[in-house]
């Protein structure tokens, strides 16, 4: 993301929330710290399913190395994206299908594969470098059990 983007400002917003989960996918942490906004603004957060709010630009990529770090393998297939500018300021809404795999128990074997949904939404900045991100939360999709499925059909 180096170059002087092209498109409208929603198709570089779009590229860039793609650029963001290929990033996340290659577990390459310096290009993920490329797409975030410069410096520590105290304004940059992230939420992770099941975790606190973290704040500061350190304190989200340390804990995107953390995942990275413990993170065999992962792919995520957005749907649902919505792409969203006002002024100097975009939103992106997605539902993140993710697929992963923690650390195998045998050498050289690709440990077992657990796929989750998440709700995400992204906002991104208008810097003079370009779009950054600004701030991501996800919120993880409670899947219905088949007993509640049950419960609610017309008796």
């Amino acid at each position: 993301m180096k170059s002087t983007p092209s498109g409208t400002d929603k198709e570089q917003v779009d590229a860039l929330n793609t650029a963001f989960y290929e990033a996340m996918e290659r577990g390459d942490l310096d290009e993920l710290s490329d797409l975030w906004l410069d410096g520590d603004n105290p304004a940059v957060s992230c939420v992770h399913p099941g975790w606190p709010v973290l704040t500061g630009r350190g304190e989200v990529l340390r804990s995107y190395a953390l995942i990275m770090a413990n993170t065999e393998y992962i792919q995520f297939f957005l749907t649902d994206v919505v792409v969203s500018v006002a002024g100097d300021t975009a939103l992106v809404t997605c539902t993140e299908n993710i697929l992963s795999g923690g650390p195998a128990e045998e050498s050289g074997a690709l440990g077992p594969l657990v796929g989750q949904l998440v709700v995400a939404t992204n906002v991104f900045r208008r810097t003079p470098e370009g779009w950054r991100v600004w701030s991501h939360h996800g919120s993880p999709v409670l899947a219905e059990t088949d007993d509640e499925q049950d419960d609610e059909s017309p008796a």
